[in-house]
């Protein structure tokens, strides 16, 4: 559950910060390397939403891997938690440090290699990732993890929640970007396992522990990751549509249609269309009339020629089988842009309006339509006067399932049934076989959610948790 404009209290603090360790850690780092500014530690201790308010005894800007090491084998030693943080766009509060350490990555930026012939680069943490996509294209190839904060966001934090984005369709999660990973494990040890390999099969796939563990079992201070081809066309339509399950008819059709070349399809609703025109400057509806939905269908070619009649094909049969009742295709990069930021300034609009219930779900893209109308029933029986908004990537199944309040009546009902309305849209999940959590994690948020209803799957990772970190000082708070 998030309420957008309420701060959550601290859970746990850490004990205050030895002389000693802040004077080893200090020398460790030179004087660039740290900072107990209030000025420079304010922008840390707070998350993007304004939710968590936290605090520090320092702030450690480590420039290399060895200087990571060195600060957490001196608090391991010590016993003092560590809260890693990349850009700082978490969105479930696992990069807020609660009094523990605060270690950045942002000074950690080189770009160690890139190899063309074997489609990869190696970059270290702190890397931006607007900054590698324009990094491999600079190369003739394509990096395709893109979500809105991909501006700030760094790809360590990337690799650590295992984000998503709108071109998991085609791509695939983060995890499957990944070739390989270094990392400062939880005693100060380096683990290099930076390879190129596709094929690599000596025992366990050890990055699969780190992606997704959310800084609990280490540091990530590097990657090796998967380049591609750049697609030769792109062609972008935005469609308006009655129905979620015309939308989801409509993505296997464009699939065949296309050969299997859709990287993106995205739903949205009218209403959060509507806030988007109202509140982001410069925003225009492509179509001329209104509809109850909107898909943004996005399709890559590796050639120029046929890729528009693909498109329009695809566009045909749809609205033959009355699957769309309008669309308008991008006539050129431009256009494509402003269909794209209808969809990815959602969240901007949504956040301006107030207090919401925030849901990041994903359930199997054949029961997408199914779910929504049933978690629909549930919040209008214990919130009549909320407003459910659902919109995401319907070719992965990642619904972003939202509530809001915009009124006072409203607003008072969603504070004092925020749990039980977030519940209720979780046992919804459950019931249609999905995760509480699609691409934004778990991390302070959904802990207690994901121990009471995956109490095995926790207990296991507690156990790895226990093994790597006998001392529990590594993002202490979070996921477990």
């Amino acid at each position: 559950m998030t309420v957008t404009d309420t701060p959550a209290s601290p859970i746990v603090s850490a004990s205050p910060l030895p002389d000693r360790l802040a004077d080893q850690l200090k020398q460790a780092l030179g004087p660039k390397g740290w900072s107990q500014d209030t000025d420079e530690l304010a922008p840390h201790i707070t998350d993007w939403r304004g939710r968590y308010q936290g605090s520090t005894p320092i702030l450690l800007k480590p420039a290399t891997t060895e200087e990571v090491a060195t600060c957490v084998r001196l608090c391991h030693e010590a016993g003092v938690a560590i809260t890693p943080q990349g850009g700082n766009t978490s969105l479930c509060g696992a990069a807020t440090p609660q009094g523990e350490v605060l270690l950045t990555l942002k000074r950690m930026t080189a770009i160690r290699e890139v190899d063309i012939d074997n489609d990869s680069m190696t970059v270290e943490a702190g890397c931006v990732l607007e900054n590698l996509q324009t990094l491999a294209a600079d190369n003739g190839r394509l990096f395709p993890l893109s979500l809105g904060s991909q501006g700030s966001a760094m790809i360590g934090g990337l690799i650590s929640t295992n984000a998503g984005g709108v071109h998991v369709l085609r791509y695939g999660m983060t995890r499957e970007l990944v070739l390989g990973l270094e990392a400062v494990l939880p005693d100060g040890t380096v683990w290099s396992g930076l390879t190129g390999l596709r094929k690599d099969n000596t025992g366990y796939d050890l990055k699969q522990l780190l992606i997704g563990a959310e800084g609990t079992l280490g540091i990530i201070t590097a990657a090796t990751l998967k380049l591609f081809p750049r697609p030769a066309r792109m062609e972008v339509a935005f469609c308006g549509l009655r129905s979620v399950e015309d939308a989801v008819s409509f993505l296997g059709m464009a699939k065949q249609a296309s050969g299997g070349s859709v990287t993106a399809f995205e739903i949205m609703p009218a209403l959060a269309l509507e806030f988007v025109l109202s509140l982001i400057p410069g925003a225009r509806d492509p179509l001329a009339g209104k509809h109850a939905w909107y898909v943004v269908c996005e399709m890559s070619f590796g050639r120029t020629d046929g890729a528009r009649d693909t498109m329009e094909a695809a566009l045909a049969s749809a609205f033959d089988d009355d699957l769309v009742q309008d669309a308008a295709i991008a006539e050129n990069e431009s256009q494509a842009a402003d269909f794209w930021r209808l969809r990815e300034t959602i969240a901007e609009a949504e956040r301006s309006q107030g207090r919401a219930l925030k849901h990041d779900v994903s359930i199997p893209v054949s029961k997408m339509a199914a779910f929504i109308a049933a978690a629909d029933a549930r919040v209008a029986e214990l919130m009549p006067n909320g407003i459910p908004i659902a919109f995401g990537h319907v070719g992965d199944g990642n619904v972003h399932y939202n509530v809001i309040a915009l009124d006072d009546e409203a607003r008072h009902t969603m504070i004092e049934q925020a749990s039980t309305i977030s519940g209720a849209v979780y046992d919804t999940v459950d019931s249609f076989g999905g995760s509480i959590s699609a691409e934004h994690g778990i991390g302070v948020l959904k802990r207690a959610e994901l121990a009471g209803r995956k109490p095995v799957d926790v207990a296991v990772m507690r156990a790895i948790k226990t093994a790597l970190d006998p001392k529990g000082i590594m993002n202490p708070r979070v996921l477990l």
